[in-house]
């Protein structure tokens, strides 16, 4: 049995809440890379800028580290975990102050090779 090979990338500590990023990553999944690049380049959000970052790094780690093939490679995993929420104050009438959290994230894409699609021939004929 041949071995998968996975190449990934990992972007930490994004200012960027977790999400807003899982929105347009649940759009990527699973797809071919080349359309992966077109969807993220027309989705008007600001995690797809940050996405398409972490998918040419995952790209290129395949194409120089695995020697893979770019036009074979797909999204065979990508998920967003949430990063230390940073703790701020605003100021408020009375002495009183508000909390504001600042979340941050942690994107992680994960491409791998199509295996061969086999052509069955079909012998009932």
């Amino acid at each position: 049995m041949a071995e998968v090979k996975e190449a990934k990338a990992i972007a930490k500590y994004v200012r960027i809440a977790p999400r807003k990023v899982r929105i347009v990553m649940d759009l990527i999944r699973g797809k071919e890379v080349k359309d992966a690049f077109a969807i993220l380049k027309f989705t008007p959000k600001r995690g797809a800028t940050l996405i398409t970052k972490v998918l040419k790094s995952a790209v290129a780690n395949a194409e120089n580290n695995f020697d893979m093939d770019a036009d074979k490679l797909f999204v065979s995993r990508c998920f967003v975990d949430g990063g230390p929420t940073m703790k701020r104050y605003h100021p408020r009438s009375r002495g009183q102050a508000f909390s504001i959290l600042k979340h941050t994230s942690h994107i992680t894409v994960v491409v791998s090779e199509k295996e061969k699609e086999e052509t069955k021939i079909d012998e009932t004929k």
